[in-house]
C-alpha cells in the first residue's frame, strides 16, 4: 500500500475480527515503534502486549470500553522516566552517528547547546515524554493499518487500575491503550476540519 493511501484510510476500529495477531505481524507493529523518532534520541517508548484471556479481563477492570478486552490484543503504551537519565549518552550516539554533521550542532556547537539546556519540570517532562511515546504510538497505527490491521488510541482508562492489573512500576507513566486486530468494520473517513481552518498563516 502506499503510504499516502495508509494515512488516508486509517481509521479508529472499535469491532475486530475473533482472529488473533500472529505474533510476527504483533513484532512488526513494535518494529516500526522502535524505529520512531524521538527527541534528544531518548527512546522512552515502552510497551506491554496484552493477549491472554487473563489478561484481558484484567483490561476489563480497567476501561468502560469493552471492544479494548475483546480485541485480539491491545498494546498498553507507556513512556520511561529514567530515560532522561540516558539523555547526554543518548545525544553523544546521535553525535556519533553523524546526525550533526554540517549543522550549528556540530563541533562546538554541540557542547555548548548540552550546557544550555532548559531544566524541565515535573510536568512538562512527563508531556514531553508522552509526546515522544504518541510519536511511536503513531507509527504502530499506520504500521498496523499497512498490514491489513486495525487500531484505535484509548486515553478512556483509569491509569491506577492499569498500573496495579499489570504490575507496572511507578518509573513508567501509562500513555494510551491500542487494541490490535483484524476491522470487522468499514468506517467511513470521519469529519475534518478545512485546511483554511488549520492553517493559520505561511509567513
Amino acid at each position: 500500500m502506499e503510504f499516502v493511501d495508509v494515512i488516508k484510510t486509517r481509521r479508529s476500529i472499535r469491532k475486530f475480527k475473533q482472529v488473533s495477531v500472529p505474533d510476527e505481524m504483533m513484532m512488526e507493529i513494535l518494529e516500526a515503534a522502535r524505529i520512531a523518532s524521538s527527541g534528544s534520541n531518548l527512546q522512552p517508548a515502552r510497551f506491554i502486549v496484552v493477549k491472554s484471556e487473563e489478561g484481558k479481563e484484567k483490561l476489563k477492570q480497567c476501561t468502560p470500553l469493552p471492544f479494548v478486552h475483546n480485541a485480539p490484543a491491545t498494546i498498553i503504551c507507556l513512556a520511561d522516566t529514567a530515560a532522561f537519565s540516558g539523555r547526554d549518552a543518548r545525544m553523544s550516539e546521535l553525535r556519533e552517528a553523524g546526525a550533526f554533521i554540517d549543522t550549528p550542532l556540530d563541533g562546538a556547537g554541540f557542547t555548548e547547546a548540552m550546557k544550555s539546556r532548559a531544566v524541565m519540570s515535573a510536568a512538562d517532562a512527563a508531556a514531553y515524554l508522552k509526546f515522544n511515546a504518541a510519536i511511536a504510538i503513531d507509527h504502530m497505527t499506520l504500521r498496523a493499518v499497512d498490514m491489513g490491521l486495525g487500531s484505535c488510541w484509548i486515553g478512556m482508562f483509569d491509569h491506577k487500575k492499569v498500573r496495579e492489573a499489570f504490575d507496572i512500576d511507578s518509573r513508567y507513566l501509562v500513555a494510551a491503550l491500542i487494541p490490535i486486530g483484524f476491522p470487522d468494520q468499514n468506517p467511513d473517513q470521519r469529519p475534518r476540519l478545512p485546511m483554511d481552518e488549520i492553517l493559520l498563516k505561511i509567513v
